[in-house]
């Protein structure tokens, strides 16, 4: 994965929260476009509300398809995307990775981002076979979702101890009545959904394994802190023992 590049100065915690994703597409849509001989991919981006990598990817110059079930995060992708002057590579559809096989054409992407997705949906294993049905013979899977191990890290070092061992012990990583999302994962109960879909797990990287809490008035204060706690992230991300406490986690998932 590359180190190349640096924080976005306008956007430097949002930066801190995408950037192992990011240079993990980026390889991955490079690599696909240099076996396809081509410099513009079908992506398809599942639950991709506003556009966050969808109109970055656009500005790659490769077409992006966003279906999102909110008309909301889409009237706002819409002007996002016209804003950054890729509107003609970004196209917009409402639904959801349940009724994604009648929505969009099967076979039919090089990529798929399924982002932030799996804590919601009732059957994640059928989202998964869904977003893996949509893709090309040669196709991969951008892969995104909370980590169970974060939730109980975060819990204990704010001195909510109890929540923290329900966060353990609870199969969905819940830490109780008043937690937002509905199920957290392990890196292994990932990879075990991308695998049994059909693909190949190629590559596991633990997400915000420090910056969630790391206080941010050291990082906004402190000279060249920033620098190097995404340098400190990205080299962490990949190193398995992290995993278990990141706050989210990626898979890309590719076929044999």
């Amino acid at each position: 994965m590359s180190r190349q590049g640096g924080v976005d100065p306008m956007r430097p915690r949002a930066s801190l929260r995408t950037a192992v994703v990011w240079e993990v597409l980026k390889d991955a849509l490079e690599r696909r476009a240099k076996t396809a001989d081509t410099a513009a991919l079908d992506v398809l981006d599942t639950g991709g509300g506003t556009g966050n990598f969808a109109v970055p990817v656009a500005r790659l110059g490769h077409r992006v398809t966003v279906v999102d079930p909110s008309p909301d995060a889409l009237f706002a992708l819409e002007r996002r995307a016209a804003e950054a002057g890729v509107t003609d590579r970004i196209s917009a559809v409402q639904g959801d990775t349940h009724g994604l096989p009648d929505i969009v054409p099967r076979a039919s992407w090089d990529m798929v981002l399924c982002h932030g997705v799996l804590e919601y949906v009732d059957d994640p294993a059928e989202a998964v076979r869904n977003v893996v049905g949509a893709l090309r013979p040669s196709g991969a899977l951008s892969l995104l979702a909370a980590g169970r191990g974060g939730a109980v890290l975060a819990r204990a070092l704010a001195g909510h101890f109890a929540e923290a061992q329900h966060a353990l012990g609870d199969p969905d990583g819940r830490w109780g009545d008043g937690d937002s999302l509905p199920r957290r994962y392990t890196a292994d109960q990932l990879t075990r959904l991308v695998t049994d879909a059909g693909l190949r797990a190629a590559a596991v990287h633990g997400i915000r394994v420090f910056a969630d809490l790391v206080p941010g008035v050291l990082v906004d204060t402190e000279p060249g802190a920033l620098e190097a706690l995404l340098r400190l992230e990205l080299a962490a991300a990949e190193e398995p023992g992290f995993h278990s406490v990141a706050t989210q986690l990626h898979v890309l998932g590719e076929r044999g």
